[in-house]
Parts: structure tokens; sequence; C-alpha cells
């Protein structure tokens, strides 16, 4: 019983010592919180390698190090540009060559384009530079507002007849290309012997059909510097059709099978050139599709058309969308149309004001035709993200 009083004694005596000590520790904390507030607090580490590390403290950062036995303190050197905002200008780093050279090979002849075109030009030597109060030789604009405009549709009498018959002839040929692409996608899409090649072949006349090539092929050996060799574009010529049916003898039988044949001929083999790309495009779609999709579709007895009509149409349908807007605009400025004939003769004959107003009129009408197919095909374009 003494014991128990003795401990009891000892407890109640220490008890304020116990008290003045809790409150010596919370007043050196209040004390070191309003420091930390008033003054930013530096963060210190100590190394012994040089593999330091820095601190992201709210004021500066400090690296300890050994060295030669001795603590001595360096200040790091802070990267003030936010990490973010970095990632943000090596982008426009990136992309900056592609920006000089957009302004200075696409913008600006864009911009002396739509000033031709409202202009009348002149080309003048030195001499007629002189003559006129000039001190160089170049192209001379005078004023005339949108006179080469008024001229294109009310005194030019091919321009607008060109340019019916040639939308008449493209809106119909990009439906055909797409169907054709389509088709050939789908069986170059399948496992069989030989599909590598095949796929090279339908792609081949893409790569042909680039630079000096085509030229070649065509038959303009001169602009080549190669005249002598005019038997090379022979075997390229859609008329061996023509001269294998007078080889075999059945040539001029009939005049208008004959001539049904090299049409058919002709038109099979430009379809072919036309759908490279297409087809390429058409191709790399179908090869996203999941097998766990056509496993889905199997298993619940879904038919081939089924199949086609319900899961694969939906998916490639943005490829769709992207390939006509495509085929469209290759058909529209190919070399075989009229009417860029038409702007590229005019600009030959030095008449670059008139070129120039024909070619704003023909890519307004295309931007037109575009936005409307946009407009009705997006209607039926399939997103995975909705």
């Amino acid at each position: 019983m003494s014991k128990k009083k003795k401990e009891t004694s000892e407890v109640s005596e220490n008890t304020p010592k116990v008290e003045e000590t809790v409150e010596k520790i919370e007043e050196a904390t209040d004390t070191a919180k309003q420091a930390a507030q008033e003054s930013p607090v530096v963060k210190r580490s100590a190394h012994n390698t040089a593999a330091a590390a820095a601190f992201n403290a709210a004021g500066e950062e400090v690296d300890v190090r050994r060295q030669k036995g001795e603590k001595r303190e360096r200040k790091i050197k802070t990267n003030k540009i936010p990490y973010e905002r970095k990632k943000h200008l090596y982008g426009y780093g990136f992309i900056a060559l592609w920006l000089i050279g957009s302004l200075w090979l696409f913008v600006s002849p864009v911009i002396t384009s739509l000033a031709y075109s409202m202009s009348k030009t002149t080309l003048m030597d030195k001499a007629d530079a002189l003559a006129a109060g000039y001190t160089s030789a170049g192209i001379r604009m005078e004023w005339n507002s949108f006179a080469h405009y008024i001229r294109a549709f009310t005194g030019d009498a091919d321009f607008p007849r060109l340019l019916v018959e040639s939308i008449g002839e493209i809106i119909p040929q990009a439906f055909v290309i797409m169907i054709f692409s389509l088709f050939i996608a789908i069986m170059l899409n399948q496992k069989f012997r030989g599909r590598t090649l095949a796929r090279a072949i339908f792609f081949l006349p893409v790569l042909i059909a680039t630079g000096p090539i085509i030229t070649v092929i065509n038959g303009d050996m001169a602009s080549q510097g190669i005249s002598g060799a005019t038997q090379f574009s022979a075997l390229f010529k859609t008329d061996l059709v023509s001269e294998l049916m007078e080889f075999v003898g059945i040539y001029n039988i009939n005049p208008q099978f004959t001539t049904f044949i090299e049409e058919l001929t002709a038109n099979i083999l430009n379809l072919v050139w036309n759908s490279g790309i297409q087809i390429l495009i058409f191709l790399s779609a179908l090869q996203n599709i999941p097998p766990s999709a056509k496993e889905a579709a199997n298993m619940e007895g879904a038919t081939a058309w089924e199949f086609f009509w319900k899961i694969t149409f939906p998916i490639i349908s943005p490829m769709i969308l992207a390939n006509l807007i495509y085929t469209i605009i290759d058909a529209f400025v190919s070399t075989d149309n009229e009417v860029m004939n038409l702007v590229l003769k005019q600009s030959q004959l030095g008449d670059y004001g008139y070129s120039a107003a024909l070619a704003w009129i023909y890519f307004a009408i295309i931007g037109a035709i575009l936005g409307l197919v946009v407009v009705i095909v997006s209607r039926f374009v399939y997103y995975e993200n909705e």
C-alpha cells in the first residue's frame, strides 16, 4: 500500500514537468511554422558522390557535397521555363521549317496569284521595262478588278463548256473508282498465294506515274532529253489491244465492236491506273477490323453479306470519305483534265492574269463540290468514339 502511494506521489510531482515540456515543444513548433511562412525553406542534402539530386524547394535549391573531407554548398541552376511550356517550344521548333517553307513556297504564291487574277498583267523584258520607267524586267500589273472573272463566263466560249463537261465526267468516275478500289481491296485482304505480288501490281501505277516516268510513257521524250528512245513508250500504249486484234485478224470486222473493245480496255486501264492509292487506304482500313468481330459474327450465324454491311462497311466508312475526297481532287487536277489544260495554256500564252482568274474559279467550284460531298457522305460515316 505504501509502495503505490509512493508511485502516485512521484507521478504527481513529474506532471508539471511533462506539461512544461509539451508547452515548450508546441511553442517551438509554432515558431518554426511562423519562420517557414516568413522566409523560404532551404532544403539541403549531403552527398559523397557526384550523383547529387536537386530539391524542388519553394525557395532556392542547394546541393551539399563532400569534397576533400569538407561539406561545400553549391547553388543549383534552376530552369525557370515550366516543363509543359518547354514541350510546346520543342513542338514549335520542329514545325518551324515547315512554317517557313509554307509561307515562302505556298502562301506567298497564292497571294500573288490572287493579285494577278484581279490585274492586267504584262510581261516586260529589260528594254520595255526601261522604256516604261521601270528599273528591271518582270511582270507588271494593272488593276482591273473582276474583269477576268466576267470574261471567263461571258467572253470565253470554251471555259463554261469544258467546266460542265469536266464535272459531268469526274463525279461518276470518282464513284466508279471508289467501288472498284473497295472491291480490289477486299480481294487483296484475303489469304491466297501470291497476295504480296498482287498488291504490288495494283500499287505499281502509283510509283510509275510520278515525275519523268509518266512523261516518258506518254511519249514526250524530248522534254526528258531521250528523244531517241521513242520505242520505249510503245510498251505502255493502250492501243496494244487494237494491235493484238489486228494480229489475230478480227480488227475492223465490225467497227462498232472494235470501238467498244478499244474504249472498254482504255477505261479499264485508266481505272486501274487511278486506283492505287485508294486500294492501299482501303486495305489498311480492312486490316484494322478486329478478328473478334469476325468470330462473333460467325458465332451469331451472320453471312458474308451481312458481315460486310453491318460490320465492315461502318468500320471503314471514315476511309470511304477520305478516299472520295482524294479521288475528286485528284481527278480535278489531273493533267488529262481539259479545264486544267485550258488554265495552263493561258499561262503559257503569257496571259497570267486570266489564267489565275480561271484557276481561282476552278478552285472555288472544286471547294463547293467537296463541301457538298462531305456534308452528304458524313451522315453515313460511323466513328467508334461516338
